[in-house]
């Protein structure tokens, strides 16, 4: 049974996010502030977190932040209520896996939920290559972390499946559309600046230069191309 982390302060969302979870067979934990919910984040190891963003005692982002600089992998879905791009975009930035704006449907809620836990289901297949070697770094999918010398990069369950994903397609130019599909797990998705802000996080770990890269290239007008 799937456990789930659900950090939100609004009691009627808590309560309907936590009953309907139950009915599908989830195991659920509930917070209702930030500081609560990483300390149960770091004790529970839950298999999936549904943040909100704006909390008491930690924010939403400082919760992910947090979580991420300690190494952990969880998928998390952010929650927020404002609904603007740069909220969004910064969630992302910091390592969320996903996010969905108030008010949501418990369907498609469900749906991503759905999605992002079949992807830490071993989605590169049995036969494929868990192991990287990528220049002078060691990229180990299965372990969710990058070796550089004796430093460990840790990434995301969502980092892991679009470097697996490039990797699978090195050399073929693949459009944000497909990696939408492909690597989120379902068709329709708000804006395709999810895929660049996560194209930046990886990019920052795997490149020497960031900025003029030489693994994960940019095709303008189409996509990005793994050459490594």
């Amino acid at each position: 049974m799937t456990r789930i982390l659900i950090v939100e302060d609004e009691h009627p969302i808590l309560r309907l996010l936590t009953d309907f979870l139950k009915s599908e067979g989830y195991e659920v934990l509930t917070a209702r502030d930030g500081a609560a919910g990483l300390d149960l984040a770091v004790a529970k190891n839950p298999g999936l977190i549904i943040l909100d963003i704006m909390l008491p005692k930690k924010s939403g982002y400082d919760v992910c932040r947090e979580l991420r600089a300690k190494g952990s992998a969880i998928p998390i879905i952010m929650l927020t209520a404002k609904g603007e791009e740069v909220d969004k975009v910064l969630g992302l930035e910091l390592g969320a896996d996903d996010y969905i704006t108030k008010p949501f449907g418990l369907k498609e809620l469900h749906a991503r939920i759905r999605a992002i836990l079949r992807r830490g289901q071993d989605p590169k297949g049995p036969n494929a290559l868990t192991v990287y070697e990528l220049g002078h770094l060691r990229i180990d999918l299965k372990g969710h972390v990058i070796m550089r010398g004796h430093k460990h990069i840790a990434l995301s369950s969502l980092e892991v499946n679009l470097l697996a994903y490039f990797i699978q397609n090195r050399g073929i130019v693949v459009s944000r559309e497909e990696l939408l599909n492909k690597v989120w797990g379902y068709d329709r998705y708000p804006t395709t600046r999810t895929i660049d802000t996560h194209i930046l996080n990886l990019r920052k770990k795997i490149e020497t230069d960031p900025a003029h890269p030489q693994w994960l290239l940019t095709v303008h007008g189409t996509g990005y191309q793994f050459v490594g």
